[in-house]
Formats: C-alpha cells, sequence, structure tokens
C-alpha cells in the first residue's frame, strides 16, 4: 500500500512531464501502425504527393487535436465575440499572449510524429524518390536512373544500387529525424530556462501556487455539481407538482463572465486565481478586480487544471 501512495505521488508531482510521454507513446505507436499497415507506397510518379501526405497531413491533424483538447484555447474564444465586448485590440493582444504556450504544447504530439516517421524511413524514402532535387543528386543527366528512383521504395536491391556512392535516402530520414529532435529537445530546454527565470514567484511559492490550482478546481467542481443538482431537483420538483420556485441563488452572467477570463499576473497583488481575486476584491466590484498584470506563460497552469475537460 506504501508503494501504491508513493507510485501515485510520483505520477502527481510528475503529471505535466508523463502527460507529455504518454502523448509522445501513443503518437509513435499510431506511425508504426500506420507505417507497416496503411502505408503503401506507390513506386510511380505519385511518390512524392503520397510520402509527403503521409508525413505532414496526420501531423497537421495532432496539431489541431493539440489546440482543440487545450482548455486555455476555449477558456479564451468563449465569449470573445459577444456584443458586449468591444475592445477588440484588447482581445488580440489578450489572445496573442496565449497562443505561444498553447501552440507550443499542441507541436508536442506533431513533431514527434515527424520524428519518429522521419527515424523509420519510409515515408521520407517515398517522398524523396519523386522530388527533383534528389534525382539531380542520384541521377544528374540519366534518364534511366531517375526513372529508376521511383522504385527505391519497394526494391532494397535497387536502393544500395544507386545510393552506393552516397548516403541512402533511409540514411538521410534518420539523420533529420535526430537532428529535429536534437533541435526540439534544445529549444524545449531554453524556454524551460526562460520561463522559470522570469517567474514572478519564488520555486516554493510556484509549487503552493500549484497545489492550489488543483484543489480550487477540484473543490470547485465538486460545488458546481451540488449547486447545479440542486437547482435540477428544485426546478423538476416543480414542474411535476405544479408549484412555485423557492428562492435560488445562482451566480449571474457577470459573475460568471468575471471569474471566467484568463488569468494575468500583478505583482501588487498577491491572487492565486481568478475565483480567489473574485472574492477577495468584493465579488469583482472594487477597482482592483479591473487591474490587470502581465500573462506569463510560467503561470499558464493557472487556468489549465480542467484540461482534461477538452475545453468542454
Amino acid at each position: 500500500m506504501d508503494r501504491l501512495h508513493k507510485a501515485l505521488d510520483f505520477c502527481i508531482r510528475h503529471q505535466t512531464i508523463l502527460g507529455y510521454s504518454i502523448v509522445s507513446l501513443l503518437t509513435a505507436a499510431s506511425e508504426h501502425i500506420f507505417s507497416s499497415v496503411v502505408f503503401k507506397c506507390p513506386c510511380n510518379s505519385s511518390n512524392t504527393l503520397y510520402g509527403s501526405f503521409f508525413l505532414l497531413v496526420p501531423a497537421f491533424i495532432l496539431f489541431l487535436l493539440g489546440y482543440m483538447m487545450n482548455a486555455r484555447t476555449w477558456r479564451l474564444l468563449t465569449g470573445s465575440c459577444s456584443p458586449e465586448k468591444r475592445q477588440v485590440w484588447r482581445t488580440c493582444a489578450r489572445f496573442c499572449q496565449v497562443l505561444v504556450p498553447v501552440t507550443a504544447r499542441a507541436l508536442v504530439a506533431p513533431l514527434t510524429w515527424i520524428a519518429v516517421a522521419l527515424l523509420g524511413a519510409s515515408f521520407y524514402e517515398c517522398a524523396a524518390s519523386g522530388s527533383s532535387p534528389i534525382k539531380n543528386l542520384f541521377c544528374k543527366n540519366n534518364a534511366t536512373c531517375q526513372n529508376q528512383l521511383y522504385k527505391i521504395p519497394c526494391d532494397a536491391t535497387l536502393s544500395a544500387d544507386i545510393s552506393s556512392e552516397r548516403l541512402s535516402l533511409q540514411a538521410q530520414s534518420q539523420l533529420i529525424g535526430w537532428f529535429l529532435i536534437a533541435s526540439i529537445m534544445t529549444v524545449a530546454l531554453i524556454s524551460t530556462c526562460v520561463s522559470r527565470c522570469c517567474s514572478p514567484v519564488s520555486y516554493l511559492q510556484l509549487k503552493f501556487w500549484k497545489i492550489y490550482s488543483k484543489k480550487e478546481h477540484e473543490l470547485f467542481e465538486n460545488k458546481a455539481k451540488e449547486h447545479a443538482t440542486k437547482l435540477a431537483e428544485r426546478n423538476t420538483n416543480c414542474f411535476f407538482e405544479a408549484t412555485d420556485p423557492a428562492p435560488f441563488h445562482t451566480p449571474s452572467n457577470k459573475d460568471w463572465q468575471k471569474i471566467s477570463v484568463l488569468y494575468t499576473f500583478n505583482s501588487g497583488e498577491q491572487y492565486y486565481s481568478m475565483i480567489h481575486k473574485y472574492v477577495s476584491t468584493n465579488r469583482g466590484n472594487s477597482t482592483q478586480f479591473n487591474q490587470e498584470g502581465q500573462d506569463l506563460t510560467v503561470l499558464a497552469f493557472v487556468d489549465e487544471p480542467e484540461a482534461g475537460d477538452s475545453g468542454l
């Protein structure tokens, strides 16, 4: 039992890294299935189109899914075009601030797909065998060789003969794949270092902040379910019993809008979420509530505990 608690504690403390790892593993497994079961290079003039589609289109689909599965995307967009909100430039500026971290997270799966596909070499070999630069590299001014180049993905012996004096298409693909992986890891490390260096709070306060955000979200969900259940029971009972409803307080549309906006850090305040700020500023009626700070990447977790909801 003690080992189970330790394992759960480890998963909770490293849930972000584990989440990215699971996404990457699932993407790699999907790529392996596609390349071994679905993908069949035509070995003709359509090689480039066919190989490029399998290399890039699934990555693009995964990129779009990354946006769709990120709760910050929907928290930002929901109600942003309503008639009440006329500050277009302010909305665009907020969108640009949020776009960078959301895009970085959305790129995990597509970049994994491309990197694994390049290491596997099937897609690249098919696409490159029909491209003009590769033809000029392997078969300059040799029409017979250029016609045979299409058949490289389907004939291992022919591939060895044509690329005997140069890097084979498979070797090129794998080198590009490793270069891509090294570049991603370098950029990720630098971005993480810069983000942590720009953190407005210390390490231990940041850790406390994350714990608070997680607990607040859990309590909010439980209270929301309880409140919604009571409201539904009242309305249903009144309908079937033909009685007048008893008074029942529920937050107004304005209150919901106040706590639904994206969190921005203000060094002059110490609020850990929009609900915390709403409660501490007389339910958002104080002038302090409208004071905004700087939306920092390192504090993006404030708006993301509900990421598992897929943005509803």
